[in-house]
């Protein structure tokens, strides 16, 4: 049962709220004189004269001193330490006449902050005096939620024994557990300090990390607060953002404070270790050391106290969230949107990192709208991280089929960064775009179109293998899914990539030459060539370069020009084929001097060329088109005397023969 506090006599106690009241209108010098006026009546008549009325004076005695002391306390904000007024913290009858104070109700909200340091000391005299206070602690804590957290962790900031165990009393009790951990949670990400008044003008700094020593004590309670389970998303995240930030920035005073905490309780090596360690015992409290364990083997901990790593270490942990402990990962989203909603600049790519990682168990439905703007914003970051993160989001985002829909506003986003000087960003971009057109059948609109085409277009001679096959695939939906009326003007991009689709045909990669066949044929059936699309239809390929080149006659100098990055193709059948085209080119453009003699220079080249079938189909096909040249004699002449020269060096074959090249070179 319940042990009920000491009372004074009645009458003593009907003397002391008149007392009370009087005196907590009067300055400090009126209750020195009320004080002298007692003393000066007890010197009238001793005790052992009239036993009542000494018993009625130390009462009163007693209550003047009390309300004394707590208005030094209101007043200056600096207590004369428990061992002055000794025998008022260790009597019995003040925290009784605290008590009454109390449920009678405080009439100024600037004697809390006062009241909270006396039951501090009053608990730090006591150390026997069990829960004696606890329900005046209480009391004060729901009326003044915030003036009795601020003047706690003011007052006693290194969390000594009596402060622990008010807090543990707080953050178990229903009515104070909740305010009293948002408060807590606000002050973790108010890094390094927070100044904010208290009711008596108290704006003495409080350290962030003040916080983190107080959850560090009531996570190692022996009975876990049902508030921490509850909040536990929210405590998670703001321990690790404190992790983070306070790796960045460590002021002088916040050493000097954590100096103390480590003397006093003998904890981690530096603040950033302890946001850690305090994050290992949340974690251990909610049943996840499945989750510790691992990120401990994996060298996680040690990566996520690193500033240029810490972003790395976020995603190791969430995914070990997600496979350990993914009846969380709702919850931990959910609280994530809202933070990443109110701004967190300093700490958006590691909590972007987090929420890419767990991203497949958010209710898309709830949430989709607010991941899509998230990542939406950051597609154009500077951040080369940031932009792939928000890439990998997308990529999740694009396999539910409600989303597939609502992202086509991000075509336009995306076409940009195609033209990204990062490979791995262009993968992934081409990825997103494939998840968006393959197989839909939404139009594109031409302005659109037209920027996705121009992005695409370099990139189907691109030298990664995903992004080529990507960028083929790609630009056959293009034209596929173009407006009607955006076809018109889609129509020279298109012609533009007849030729390098048509070298693709014979790329080595046959998933890159069968793409390109397909591609091919849909681009001239796109142009209506029907010559062009009968040649691909009937695999008759050998034949499509002169089809080309006569079907489009005035823009053979330009296709002479493209082909010749592809004599230097590391890939043979490219080469081949670059050489082959070259020589029906110098056909069409005998006529043109500069033009020839570019294809001309480009043939001597590669009549050089590490294969020996290419170094003679290169010689043989530039003396072919030196011999149909109507050129000064003497000039033909140095050319065919250069040529001949040239055959002669030509290298012999495996097998001691000589490649068989047209009659023509035997002349």
């Amino acid at each position: 049962m319940e042990q009920k506090p000491p009372r004074v006599p009645k009458l003593a106690w009907v003397k002391e709220e008149d007392e009370a009241a009087a005196t907590s209108a009067q300055q400090p010098g009126e209750l020195q004189q009320l004080q002298l006026l007692q003393e000066g009546a007890a010197m009238d008549r001793t005790q052992e004269q009239d036993p009542a009325r000494g018993r009625f004076r130390r009462a009163a005695q007693m209550i003047c001193e009390f309300i004394t002391c707590i208005w030094q306390e209101e007043t200056t904000g600096v207590g004369t330490g428990p061992s002055a007024n000794l025998h008022l913290f260790s009597a019995e009858t003040s925290a009784a006449m605290l008590d009454l104070l109390v449920e009678k109700g405080v009439s100024n909200p600037t004697q809390v902050p006062a009241m909270v340091r006396y039951i501090h000391k009053w608990l730090t005299a006591n150390e026997s005096a069990g829960h004696r206070l606890d329900r005046t602690l209480l009391e004060l804590t729901k009326k003044y939620p915030y003036d009795v957290l601020m003047t706690l962790l003011r007052w006693a900031p290194s969390g000594d024994r009596a402060a622990a165990a008010m807090w543990g009393l707080i953050l178990t009790s229903t009515g104070t557990a909740e305010p009293a951990l948002l408060i807590l949670l606000s002050l973790l990400r108010a890094w390094p300090v927070d100044n904010a008044y208290t009711s008596d003008g108290d704006k003495t700094g409080v350290f962030a990390l003040a916080a983190t020593v107080t959850l560090w004590n009531v996570f190692n309670l022996t009975w876990c607060p049902p508030i921490v389970l509850e909040y536990f998303p929210h405590l998670l995240l703001h321990l690790l953002f404190q992790a983070y930030i306070s790796t960045l920035y460590t002021p002088e005073e916040v050493d000097t404070f954590w100096k103390g905490c480590q003397k006093q309780l003998g904890l981690a090596t530096n603040p950033q270790r302890f946001a850690v360690q305090t994050l290992k015992v949340l974690l251990c409290r909610v049943e996840c050391e499945p989750v510790v364990l691992a990120m401990e083997r994996k060298n996680g901990w040690d990566t996520l106290l690193c500033a240029d790593t810490h972003h790395y270490a976020m995603g190791l942990l969430a995914s070990e969230i997600r496979q350990g402990s993914v009846v969380w990962c709702p919850r931990i989203i959910s609280c994530l949107l809202e933070l990443l909603r109110q701004g967190i600049s300093d700490w958006e790519l590691p909590a972007m990192a987090f929420l890419v990682e767990v991203l497949e168990f958010l209710y898309l439905s709830q949430w989709g709208d607010s991941i899509l703007e998230i990542m939406a914003r950051h597609l154009q970051s500077e951040s080369r991280e940031m932009r792939r993160l928000a890439l990998r989001g997308l990529v999740v985002l694009s396999r539910d089929p409600s989303m597939n829909q609502r992202m086509h506003s991000l075509t336009d986003s995306l076409a940009d960064l195609l033209r990204d000087a990062d490979e791995v960003i262009v993968q992934m971009t081409g990825g997103v775009l494939s998840a968006l057109l393959l197989h839909r059948d939404l139009a594109i609109p031409s302005p659109i179109a037209l920027r996705l085409a121009a992005a695409l277009w370099p990139l189907l001679d691109s030298d990664n293998r995903h992004v080529q096959l990507l960028s083929i695939r790609l630009f056959q939906e293009v034209m596929r899914l173009v407006e009607e009326k955006g076809k018109k003007r889609l129509k020279m991009l298109v012609s533009k990539s007849l030729l390098p689709l048509f070298f693709h045909c014979h790329n080595e990669n046959t998933r890159v030459a069968q793409a390109s066949r397909e591609t091919l044929l849909a681009a001239v059936s796109f142009l209506r060539s029907r010559d062009l699309e009968h040649l691909v239809m009937t695999d008759q390929m050998w034949r499509f370069g002169e089809c080309l080149l006569a079907e489009d006659r005035a823009r053979a100098a330009e296709h002479l020009r493209q082909a010749l990055p592809y004599l230097e193709s590391p890939q043979e059948p490219l080469r081949e084929t670059a050489v082959r085209f070259m020589g029906l080119a110098g056909r069409v453009l005998k006529e043109k001097q500069r033009e020839f003699q570019l294809m001309c220079r480009a043939l001597q080249d590669t009549a050089d060329d590490i294969s020996p079938a290419i170094s003679c189909l290169a010689r043989q096909t530039l003396y072919i088109n030196l011999a149909a040249q109507s050129v000064p004699s003497s000039r033909l002449q140095q050319m065919r005397d250069r040529f001949r020269r040239l055959w002669k060096s030509r290298p012999s074959l495996a097998g001691g023969g000589r490649l068989s090249c047209w009659s023509a070179v035997g002349n």
